[in-house]
């Protein structure tokens, strides 16, 4: 019998095109690490500039997460419908747009407005390229690409925070929106011309032209072409958001969405605080940005770890693991430390475990969901999920606010990974139960 694309494709080692497509959706995603943090490196000159307060400033920091929330959502559920290659085009151009009009706000709420709309299209991404990377991977590989994509976020933020760093010692905080715009704008081209649409989305819709445009991807991978499609199931069902509350799907989705809303708040008051943290502390706005670097530094060592163990261990056991890591190191950094270096190195091991978390949980989603709701599904849960980032950054300002020291702060803020230990913790054994439980 001969096997379908996609049993090829999962059990085929990874084409050079699919290598491509995996190393562009990890740009893409490095794309949303730096254009979502630019904002974080640009707050201490925001603030100075036009002399807001925390409370405001965290609102500020909060928008392109709201944003984010609802792209994830809609944009995702696009990617379904209409593909994920033209849902990954279409989300860049609203990105390098929303980028270089931030550059040109004039006032807080032309700056909120315009990162809101940003967001929608980091959301977007997101989903999609989440979708891209787990149906363009084989099975042998899948969640170590999965991993390794979301590795991009804080490559991103350490690259172009780096960069961000510099242009700030000699420029205004604009040049960080103008650097991030050009740099998106220039990822259009490369998606256009080297990445191909999913060969699991075509076979799951089947639109017009649906076999010549697989065998053309198969034939770039160095696969035969077919004669014809394989028979479709007697009903091909559409992609809607209500079939991830369906009986098979419901307890994961709701699991998956609690775990990802209050880890997300964790994470988003880490990365979305720490320059004005460490500015308050008495330091310059650069040295601020390498802090957050070394954040991210932090994170990705451990996206990497953790794509890695994904091949020999339950990627669920391990992101339970990183989730109570992320608790405690949270707290760690809430206790303030001596000096710039220390402070550093706290943030690094702060980022190591919550960024792995992160990154586990993309793995985890990929797998959780069937290819035709896919994306839409992992766009529902980050998108429900990004409340909780938007949440984030504005329960620590309003915290700030009211007079609560950095350490107070920190702990209730660390409360969010916890709670997602927990929700991990039910999923786990609710796969045990159903006597799933395995490397995957």
């Amino acid at each position: 019998m001969t096997p379908s694309p996609q049993q090829l494709l999962d059990n085929a080692p990874m084409s050079r095109l699919q290598v491509i497509a995996v190393i562009l959706c990890v740009l893409l995603n490095a794309l949303d690490g730096f254009d979502v943090l630019a904002i974080s490196f640009a707050a201490p000159g925001i603030a100075d500039e036009w002399g807001i307060s925390r409370g405001m400033l965290g609102v500020v920091l909060s928008m392109e997460l709201i944003g984010m929330a609802v792209g994830s959502v809609v944009l995702g559920g696009v990617a379904d419908r209409a593909g994920r290659r033209p849902t990954i085009l279409g989300c860049l151009l609203i990105m390098s747009s929303g980028m270089f009009l931030a550059s040109l706000a004039r006032d807080v709420y032309m700056l909120s407005v315009i990162r809101l709309v940003t967001g929608l299209g980091i959301g977007g991404m997101l989903a999609a390229t989440n979708a891209m990377t787990a149906e363009c991977s084989n099975n042998r590989w899948r969640n170590a690409n999965v991993a390794i994509m979301a590795t991009g976020y804080p490559l991103g933020v350490i690259a172009g925070g780096s960069i961000a760093s510099v242009l700030l010692a000699s420029f205004d905080w604009r040049a960080v929106f103008q650097f991030g715009a050009a740099v998106t704008a220039l990822m259009i081209p490369l998606v256009w011309l080297f990445l191909s649409e999913s060969v699991s989305y075509l076979l799951q819709r089947r639109p017009a032209g649906a076999l010549p445009r697989i065998n053309g991807i198969l034939a770039r991978m160095g696969h035969p072409p077919l004669a014809s499609l394989p028979e479709a199931p007697a009903q091909v069902r559409r992609a809607s958001w209500s079939e991830l509350f369906s009986p098979g799907l419901a307890s994961t989705t709701i699991l998956l969405t609690v775990a990802y809303f209050t880890h997300i708040m964790t994470f988003y008051f880490i990365l979305k605080w720490i320059p004005k943290i460490v500015v308050d502390m008495g330091f310059s706005a650069s040295l601020a940005g390498g802090v957050l670097v070394w954040a991210n530094v932090g994170g990705a060592t451990g996206s990497i770890l953790l794509g890695l163990l994904t091949r020999k261990f339950n990627v669920r056991v391990l992101v339970l693991g990183a989730l109570l890591g992320a608790a405690v190191m949270v707290c760690v950094f809430g206790r303030g430390q001596a000096d710039l270096t220390q402070l550093a190195l706290v943030a690094a091991a702060a980022g190591f475990f919550t960024n792995s978390a992160i990154v586990g949980m993309y793995a985890i989603f990929a797998q959780s969901f069937p290819t035709e709701v896919r994306a839409g599904g992992t766009g529902f849960v980050i998108g429900l999920g990004r409340g909780g980032a938007a949440l984030g950054p504005i329960v620590a300002g309003l915290l700030f606010e009211s007079g609560q020291g950095l350490s107070s702060v920190a702990f209730v803020m660390a409360m969010g990974s916890l709670v997602a230990a927990m929700m991990m913790l039910l999923l786990l054994l609710r796969r045990r139960k159903a006597g799933v439980l395995s490397h995957v």
